[in-house]
């Protein structure tokens, strides 16, 4: 066996194991689970939208422990400042009396955000996290601080139909390579739930990999190739989401206002590659592309009026886009 055949077959082995202990605590969410993790290790972050008690706090501090990130946890809040995310400059004094400023730093220096109820928070305070994001740095007054590696971001919203809720930004949305959505259980996952979680007997969550064992499956995956046909099939998915290109079939240009950017197509390729490994392979295929496709870019896509006013959904129009694309293949 290759050094590379080796790396894949260990990663695989780790993903699995991985997923035995997320599933020792959360039932009936294996496609949330398989997302979070994709983007993890691909290097993105992930907006989980869900009604409360569905299990999308337990879930990122259960993979925190099974992968021994430091974790931090932000509540947000209307009154919540920037500051409460980034961290502040204090007046301190030292042991010999003299006066200096320090920086203490805010939970965005943990390995794993959780940003709980993020459009909750008012656009200021979530514009705090957009560096961090992006650029895993944040800036403070001319300091400029690099956040250790890895660095996730996970937030949870509820519908923005509830009251008291700011909707993201477009830049912010962006910004995360997934949206995934978190649906209610099934009857037979509620009952595992419940005959777990009623007994008082906890479960512990065991460690399977480290940070620097993140870091390097990274880089294991930046260097899963991709054919150029499917690197054309993703340029040309997320370029048909644009009413303004030639290739948007007829449901983008009716109902769509923006499009998806070339951020979308990079957490397309990238999580590509991690399912790809997922399964075995040490390149990408069309298939892990469709797979990835509607969670990298439903949150991308903007509505027009007439898309709103009709109820379309994003995640149907990004559909007929791969069935229009994968019938010119034919």
């Amino acid at each position: 066996m290759t050094d590379v055949a080796a790396e894949a077959k260990r990663f695989t082995d780790a993903l699995a194991r991985i997923r035995a202990e997320i599933a020792k605590s959360i039932v009936g969410q294996e496609e949330i689970v398989e997302g979070v993790l994709t983007a993890l290790f691909a290097g993105g972050h992930v907006l989980l939208e869900g009604l409360p008690g569905l299990g999308k706090t337990r879930l990122v501090r259960t993979l925190a422990d099974a992968l021994a990130l430091d974790f931090a946890r932000i509540q947000c809040t209307p009154d919540m400042m920037p500051a409460d995310i980034i961290g502040t400059t204090i007046l301190a004094t030292d042991e010999r009396g003299g006066r200096r400023f320090d920086f203490q730093r805010g939970p965005v220096f943990s390995n794993l955000l959780l940003a709980d109820e993020i459009n909750r928070a008012t656009p200021k305070t979530q514009s705090a996290l957009l560096q961090a994001m992006q650029e895993s740095a944040v800036t403070v007054g001319n300091t400029t601080y690099t956040l250790d590696q890895p660095h996730i971001v996970l937030a949870t919203q509820n519908p923005i139909e509830l009251e008291g809720t700011y909707p993201l930004p477009e830049a912010q949305l962006d910004r995360f390579m997934l949206k995934l959505l978190v649906k209610p259980v099934e009857l037979n996952a509620l009952i595992a739930i419940l005959e777990r979680t009623t007994t008082g007997i906890s479960t512990k969550t065991e460690r399977v990999l480290s940070k620097d064992d993140v870091i390097a499956a990274r880089a294991l995956i930046a260097n899963v190739p991709a054919a150029p046909p499917v690197v054309e099939f993703v340029a040309k998915l997320v370029l048909a989401t644009n009413p303004d290109n030639a290739r948007a079939p007829k449901s983008v240009r009716a109902n769509v206002r923006y499009g998806s950017s070339p951020r979308g197509a990079q957490a397309i390729l990238m999580c590509a590659k991690v399912q790809a490994l997922a399964s075995g392979r040490f390149h990408v295929a069309i298939d892990d592309v469709k797979k990835m496709a509607i969670p990298a870019l439903r949150h991308r896509m903007i509505l027009n009026f007439e898309g709103e006013a009709a109820g379309v959904s994003t995640d149907r129009i990004i559909a007929e886009i791969i069935d229009e694309l994968e019938a010119a293949r034919t």
